[in-house]
């Protein structure tokens, strides 16, 4: 049964099972062996080559709880968390869309707040299902490759009723928008191993922002 097809009442984890360890164990293999050189390894030659290996890394273990934290708090978590604060420590960072690089740098401690990331992730898919994924919203800036998104046909995604500069989208939407940030970047880590003479491991789909009219998939 494809993901279109599940009814309503099925578990949010049918929708997106990668959550679970899949994404977990393509990155931290992707990134086995590997030196701090080749993961601090940056070139103003291509945009993608401007953060690091380790940097998308940071990236990527940041932006579970800059979504379902930060943006869907009110919705999710309407009484807040035990670990809140944490969450709310961790995300107090001086760079952008990153993890304090001062507190977060070693691959081990990264990886393990990856996995912890994704953990988050997973606790919240439990507790929803399909029906409620589709119809639980927010609102949103109308920018970034929400448009792109909504123009390729991918659900959850509508107009604001009165600001053009403003778009609804579903808690699906924001899984779906995660899924493919996580492709993306580890497509990104695979360029910057090519670019130093290394080869990929993991088979990236082609799908979401990849394969968008336009995106950058230049090779070194």
């Amino acid at each position: 049964m494809t993901p279109e097809e599940l009814p309503d009442h099925a578990p949010a984890t049918k929708l997106f099972p990668q959550f679970s360890d899949e994404l977990f164990w393509m990155i931290s293999t992707e990134l086995a062996g590997l030196t701090d050189e080749q993961l601090d390894f940056e070139s103003d030659r291509w945009g993608w080559s401007h953060w690091s290996i380790r940097r998308n890394l940071s990236h990527m273990a940041s932006g579970d709880y800059r979504w379902l934290w930060q943006r869907w708090r009110r919705e999710l978590f309407p009484n807040g968390l035990p670990n809140g604060d944490e969450m709310d420590r961790l995300l107090d960072s001086p760079f952008d869309r990153r993890l304090d690089e001062n507190i977060y740098w070693e691959l081990d401690v990264l990886l393990a707040k990856l996995r912890q990331a994704l953990y988050f992730a997973w606790s919240v898919l439990e507790g929803e299902t399909v029906g409620s994924c589709r119809s639980r919203e927010i609102e949103t800036n109308n920018g970034g490759m929400w448009p792109g998104l909504m123009d390729a046909g991918y659900r959850g995604i509508r107009s604001h009723d009165s600001d053009p500069a403003k778009l609804y989208i579903t808690l699906e939407a924001t899984f779906r928008h995660r899924y493919f940030e996580y492709i993306t970047h580890l497509y990104n880590i695979q360029r910057l191993k090519r670019a130093q003479g290394l080869s990929a491991i993991a088979k990236i789909p082609i799908e979401g922002y990849l394969a968008l009219p336009g995106w950058d998939l230049s090779e070194p």
